[in-house]
């Protein structure tokens, strides 16, 4: 078997899995890459084959749906995507797409797959709207139409159907730039105590860290506490990491110069790094946490001194965890004082600011933050 067949009978296994079984790409591809006997090249195929057909998986279902009377059996049909991926969004000589995955399934199927995908190679396609030739669900699609207009939308959907850029701080930690950005946000002098109330796996805790600060990492899961403070430990910067709830955190009221709510958040605005994401979140998990984010950001005011900072971010897009959360926030808590809305690569907005994937090449982000002032 030449390396190129191996590569994608890996590809197409891997996305069976995730598929049949629900899981998760980043857990599941990651032993089935170890598992493999690729070389470092081959192991990188896989990964682009199998995110890349993740990203695309409604458009790849629409290319070959067009060719099949019934539905193909789980495996030949995780095989029929990776190969109208490689055909229309990876740039693979038909000749080679089609070869190699009809060798890469047992001869059982490989029939159906060798005729859809012909098919699929010399037939123009029109796509019958805007989510099926970007590959995500509907819903995704309105609502970011509906709250960030039809052309930032559109872009922001585009941006995120490209594969994501490794990047990496200073001190060697990989770290997308606009998480780089929020720590930034988050500004703070040297021996300042800070909170970080959802902190795992700590890239932010350990930036503000790494100024000076005295960092207090909260997270709810313990296991992603150790991952907080194995970072830290790596890194060598004062975090101190804790298990705890951010909705009832057990730490001292009116203590800390600032405060991160690096809230949990529907995930919108990173989904070329988090392929199958936008096949696992729906609608009402955006109303459930909106009610969470609040709860956060209601708990947090209680832990900035006088004077202090509260810094909330999200990594998604919508409205409702963004603009319309920091509105409420405020109007439930009169003590916080708007800043200046962020400049630089920012949108801005009262109080913050907002980075769109296309804005930066960078994930999407939301950064909003007050002082905390004394009532009369």
């Amino acid at each position: 078997m030449n390396d190129g067949v191996a590569a994608r009978r890996v590809a197409i296994n891997a996305l069976r899995r995730i598929d049949s079984d629900s899981a998760y790409a980043n857990l599941a591809l990651r032993p089935i890459l170890e598992r493999s006997e690729l070389d470092e090249r081959g192991r990188a195929a896989v990964t682009d084959l199998v995110y890349g057909t993740l990203r695309r998986r409604r458009s790849c279902d629409f290319l070959v749906d067009r060719f099949l009377s019934s539905p193909p059996p789980p495996l030949a049909r995780a095989a029929l995507r990776v190969g109208a991926y490689q055909l229309r969004f990876a740039g693979t000589p038909p000749h080679a797409a089609v070869s190699t995955t009809v060798a890469a399934v047992p001869q059982r199927f490989r029939g159906l797959v060798n005729a859809v995908l012909r098919k699929v190679a010399s037939t123009d396609v029109e796509w019958p709207d805007l989510g099926t030739r970007l590959s995500y669900p509907d819903w995704i699609v309105d609502r970011l139409t509906a709250d960030l207009g039809e052309e930032a939308a559109a872009a922001a959907l585009e941006a995120m159907n490209e594969p994501a850029e490794v990047t990496r701080r200073a001190d060697g930690y990989v770290q997308d730039r606009a998480s780089q950005w929020v720590a930034d946000a988050v500004e703070v002098s040297a021996g300042d105590v800070v909170a970080d109330v959802c902190a795992a796996p700590g890239g932010k805790a350990t930036a503000i860290a790494g100024r000076g600060a005295r960092v207090v990492a909260l997270d709810v899961r313990p296991k992603r506490v150790g991952l907080v403070a194995e970072n830290a430990e790596r890194l060598g910067v004062p975090v101190l990491a804790v298990a705890g709830d951010g909705v009832l955190p057990p730490l001292r009221e009116g203590r800390f110069d600032a405060v991160l709510v690096d809230a949990p958040c529907s995930g919108l605005g990173v989904l070329r790094r988090r392929p199958d994401a936008r096949w696992r979140i729906g609608q009402d998990d955006v109303d459930r946490l909106t009610g969470v984010q609040a709860a956060l950001l209601d708990a947090a005011v209680g832990l900035v001194r006088p004077g202090g900072l509260l810094v909330y971010s999200v990594c998604t897009l919508t409205r409702a965890e963004t603009v319309d959360q920091a509105s409420a926030l405020a109007e439930r808590h009169p003590e916080l004082e708007p800043l200046d809305p962020l400049e630089g690569a920012w949108r801005p907005f009262p109080a913050g600011g907002m980075v769109l994937p296309q804005d930066a090449g960078t994930d999407g982000m939301a950064v909003f933050r007050w002082r905390i002032r004394s009532l009369p």
